[in-house]
């Protein structure tokens, strides 16, 4: 064990030729930690991508349209899956968690993101709160899902019917999903959006 006191004195010793030696530790612990920051900060970026320091950035590019169209399409879809199987076991408590959608469900969620990334970009340049931008999600949510729902329901491939719900409009849309449908539309821009706008694609 090293006593306190040997970490502040010096042990000297008289050479032959005069020069004196010191042993034991550096009394300059300061200097000692910004050598090792130095080191330490040497060996990170050497450790890192390879590339020196003054290397250009890789050039990269965002995604495309159909990209991120496509990306909100498999969002929605699963989001629709999730939903009818939590809902179906709710009322049936079937452990199989059979949620169900349609192919129509792809187009109608990839486009209806897609609208709200728009509408999120512009809500955002006019600095509009938090609350009232998924006010305007909302209202768009509805007119969106009536609208998809008035034109499949002239060819009879409407997928979903809400006339047993009390608020319901034609069957196509229910004040009763207002809430879920906030809730969709604040993971969308929070999570969904604004993750996909920031991946960037290496050239």
């Amino acid at each position: 064990m090293v006593s306190p006191r040997s970490t502040h004195t010096h042990t000297h010793t008289q050479g032959s030729r005069g020069i004196i030696k010191a042993q034991g530790p550096i009394c300059c612990p300061g200097m000692e930690a910004r050598k090792l920051n130095a080191r330490g900060t040497r060996g990170g970026n050497d450790q890192g991508t390879g590339a020196d320091d003054g290397a250009p950035a890789a050039p990269s590019r965002p995604l495309t349209t159909v990209a991120r169209l496509y990306m909100y399409a498999l969002h929605g879809c699963l989001c629709e899956v999730a939903f009818t199987a939590v809902c179906d076991w709710c009322s049936t408590q079937d452990s199989r968690l059979a949620g169900h959608s349609s192919l129509w469900a792809l187009p109608m969620y990839a486009i209806a993101i897609y609208l709200i990334e728009v509408l999120r970009a512009r809500l955002l340049a006019r600095s509009l709160p938090l609350p009232a931008r998924l006010a305007a999600y909302t209202m768009f949510i509805y007119l969106w899902e009536f609208s998809w729902g008035a034109g499949l329901s002239l060819l009879g491939a409407c997928p979903w019917d809400y006339s047993g719900y009390s608020y319901n409009l034609g069957g196509l849309v229910t004040l009763e999903y207002a809430l879920p449908w906030t809730v969709a539309a604040f993971i969308a821009e929070q999570h969904v959006i604004g993750n996909t706008l920031r991946i960037r694609l290496l050239n």
